[in-house]
């Protein structure tokens, strides 16, 4: 019996706020406050040009908390889409918050990654996350994928700094093999 092999798929995993979108240092629900981030529309069309899968991965502790709804949440992501040209393949959300309920969804734990990779079949190793916070690298590590911090208040460590999503963009094609 032959064995068949599957291929597996590449793709970036993007954190929300701070990267997709303008952080504002609150919580941001609200479409007509929710700002795509200068460069993000370039970005995401190179990396899918470059053959990437494009996975959304967001805390979103707000709804827990009850500051706001799933639903409000989920139209600040269909006005993401919608800026980005539907180039997004997935979004994954934490809806959970430690001071109401534990979550091994919710970042620095990986699940959310974790199911992405199971579901896509993708290899960690070939994959990025994209973050700006410190929790966003611990979920990469804890799932296999490499990870590049972007902003002006990204903690320093030992992983590639990027001043925005576009620049990190341009750093992951020029380094893919």
């Amino acid at each position: 019996m032959e064995q068949q092999h599957t291929v597996k798929r590449k793709a970036v995993f993007l954190d929300r706020d701070g990267v997709l979108n303008v952080e504002r240092g609150d919580y941001t629900w609200r479409t007509h406050e929710f700002e795509v981030a200068p460069g993000v529309p370039e970005a995401l069309a190179l990396l899918k040009q470059a053959g990437y899968l494009l996975i959304v991965i967001t805390n979103q502790g707000g709804i827990a908390k009850g500051l706001y709804t799933k639903e409000d949440a989920l139209a600040c992501h269909q006005k993401l889409q919608t800026a980005a040209g539907e180039v997004i393949d997935a979004i994954y959300m934490a809806p959970g918050h430690p001071s109401s309920s534990e979550s091994l969804s919710r970042k620095p734990d990986s699940l959310m990654l974790e199911r992405a990779i199971a579901k896509f079949n993708l290899d960690p190793s070939a994959c990025w996350m994209v973050g700006d916070q410190l929790r966003d690298i611990k979920a990469a590590r804890k799932s296999g994928v490499p990870a590049i911090l972007v902003g002006p208040h990204a903690p320093v460590t030992d992983v590639p700094q990027k001043a925005d999503l576009l620049e990190a963009a341009q750093w992951i094609v020029s380094h893919t093999k």
